[in-house]
């Protein structure tokens, strides 16, 4: 049997009792946090840029009184995910929710009769499974990636799934849809920290929305798109190691979602995953050199302790950059983001403001840092390390070193630090009763009779 009708089969076979309580609470975890950073990043420049067509359908992040058309809207709000880096990611590695919430939430709005909560956990769940389920087929997938950015492969199709699953089409449909998807897929990884990284995700919510409403108008499409076929480029154009595997029904004995199994990795600040570790590997340093954050902790008295400074980090090319000249380029730059926490004890939302970014100890510090690429060190979330070494003006040496930081999906937050990430996010953009009530609707989505209440919160 073709894998693209197994996957269909999937999509359509889902259903509200495979949700078991673990995957209700890890997707509902991820529901807020991404509604967080998206009305958060409704605030950005590269968010602004694609504010046009409007059309009296479907909503935007914080924007009262703004609808746009439905892709249009899956567009701009999975840019506003994106736009600041601050999505959750999963391993392999992907940003699996800003690809598929901003789809279900304009699909929603377009629908006239709103789809119950379960029913949108459901389709939301769907879409992370297919994600995952891709991205382990291949080999390739599980490192820092070289030649696609994964959302917009694997995020496209995942968006296309979750729309497929909530407009309740049938298993041939829902292969169509994701074949149709494949052939909207894909950018390269050379606009990793600019302004269009954004773009890969708003795409691939726009399309995957897209792929499924023409599918449920009859489009069709190759159905061998994801079966390894020798001699015939299909979903193997992405990851040449490609090597399909059965995709078994969700009521087989033994049948798991991935997500039961592996947690999500949440964002403490706005910057590449890798960042995570060297900041908390820096941040190490600065206490033993000035005590926690805030508690005097003066940049300055940095500086003129340090000498030189060392990080060993993976080999990982579009994240090695020494002197970032944009916000963009500095949630992609282990000097940055080592050097930022060494100053303060910690990297938040305001260090890669244009003031935090030209500051004169910063710029110091960028120009002492050396880089070190160990080979026990893989460019690979699940594996790799952050080091830190610095040695002082007297010849002592620091070092801290960190394998799991918190917030991986190995270590990761707790409700408490969730929550306060989501309200300073959301609370940037939106009046306090608002995001009360998100909070709300997103806690009891299960059990909402349609998604109004979350819906009528986003604005």
């Amino acid at each position: 049997m073709m894998m693209k009708i197994i996957f269909g089969r999937f999509i359509q076979g889902v259903q509200s009792h495979h949700l078991t309580p673990t995957l209700l609470h890890r997707s509902k975890r991820m529901v807020l946090d991404s509604l967080g950073v998206g009305l958060l990043g409704s605030t950005t420049h590269v968010f602004q840029l694609h504010m046009y067509a409007p059309a009296d359908i479907s909503s935007v992040y914080g924007r009262r009184g703004t609808k746009l058309s439905p892709t249009l809207a899956a567009f701009v709000n999975g840019v506003a995910t994106h736009s600041m880096d601050f999505d959750d990611t999963w391993h392999p590695a992907t940003h699996p929710s800003g690809a598929v919430l901003p789809a279900l939430l304009a699909l929603s709005d377009m629908l006239p009769s709103k789809p119950s909560g379960l029913d949108f956990l459901l389709a939301f769940n769907v879409g992370i499974e297919v994600q995952g389920r891709l991205m382990r087929f291949s080999n390739q997938a599980q490192n820092i990636p070289k030649r696609f950015h994964p959302p917009s492969v694997v995020g496209t199709l995942g968006s296309a799934a979750a729309c497929a699953r909530l407009l309740c089409l049938d298993h041939a449909q829902c292969s169509h849809a994701l074949a149709i998807a494949a052939s909207l897929s894909g950018a390269p990884m050379a606009n990793a920290a600019t302004q269009s990284k954004p773009l890969h995700i708003g795409n691939a919510a726009r399309l995957g929305l897209e792929a499924a409403l023409l599918a449920s108008k009859g489009l069709e499409a190759s159905r061998t798109i994801l079966d390894d076929t020798t001699g015939v480029a299909g979903f193997s154009a992405f990851y040449e190691d490609y090597a399909v595997q059965p995709l078994t029904s969700p009521d087989e004995e033994g049948t798991r979602f991935l997500l039961e199994d592996q947690d999500m990795a949440f964002k403490r600040f706005p910057a590449h995953l890798g960042m995570h570790w060297v900041a908390d590997a820096a941040a190490a340093i600065h206490k033993l050199l000035l005590g926690e954050p805030g508690v005097g902790s003066q940049g300055s008295g940095v500086v003129g302790q340090v000498q030189d400074i060392l990080l060993r980090v993976p080999r990982s090319k579009y994240i090695n950059r020494p002197f970032p000249e944009s916000e963009h380029e500095a949630r992609h730059s282990f000097q940055f983001n080592a050097c930022s926490a060494l100053l303060h004890g910690e990297v938040t939302v305001d260090s890669f403001s244009q003031e935090a970014m030209r500051h004169p100890d910063l710029l110091t510090l960028l120009g002492r840092v050396h880089v070190e690429h160990p080979n026990d060190n893989p460019a690979n979330f699940d594996r790799m390390y952050g080091e830190v070494q610095v040695t002082l003006v007297g010849g002592d040496v620091l070092k801290g070193r960190c394998d799991t930081f918190y917030g991986h999906w190995r270590n990761p937050l707790t409700n408490e630090s969730l929550l306060k990430k989501f309200c300073s996010n959301a609370g940037a953009v939106l009046p306090w009763e608002k995001v009360e009530g998100l909070i709300e609707a997103v806690d009891g989505l299960e059990t909402l009779g349609d998604c109004s209440s979350l819906l009528a919160q986003l604005q």
